[in-house]
């Protein structure tokens, strides 16, 4: 008579892969029931609603109450336009403190704030040399402020 294919030990653990594979099928099935049972309460429950100044609410807002009218151009998304406001003189007085013909830059020094401002060959109105009194107006440049329209006193 020939021996038996299965030992106790495969038997064995077939009996836990089926128990497992049944536990799992009872566990699915359990979970399946009990959100069937509170499905349409834990969706409400998931409801955020926004109220007229734009915060998260669990309650539904009241829609008799009339709403307020609101012109969409008065709304700002960006920061404000700039507007020309007299913030200090147009033009400054300054010395050049330095100035390089053959490269065709210097540095004009306004006394007024102790600042240097850049000044190129091509914004000169009249030619300028070191010591110079001028006058010129700012406006940005790629490095900073720089002056244009140099004009010597």
């Amino acid at each position: 008579m020939a021996k038996s294919k299965e030992s106790w030990n495969k038997k064995e653990m077939e009996n836990l892969r089926k128990k497992k594979k049944d536990d799992k099928a009872k566990r699915k099935s359990e979970k399946k029931e009990q959100n069937k049972d509170s499905g349409k309460k834990s969706f409400e429950d998931m409801i955020a609603y926004v109220d007229e100044n734009g915060r998260l609410t669990s309650e539904a807002p009241d829609l008799t109450v009339k709403k307020k009218v609101v012109n969409a151009d008065s709304i700002e998304i960006s920061t404000p336009k700039r507007e020309d406001t007299d913030e200090g003189p147009t033009e400054h007085t300054g010395k050049v403190a330095f100035f390089n013909t053959a490269k065709g830059y210097g540095f004009i020094k306004d006394p007024l704030n102790n600042e240097s401002y850049f000044v190129h060959i091509n914004d000169l109105m009249t030619p300028i040399t070191e010591n110079d009194t001028v006058t010129f107006k700012v406006e940005p440049g790629p490095r900073g402020m720089k002056a244009v329209e140099v004009k010597k006193i």
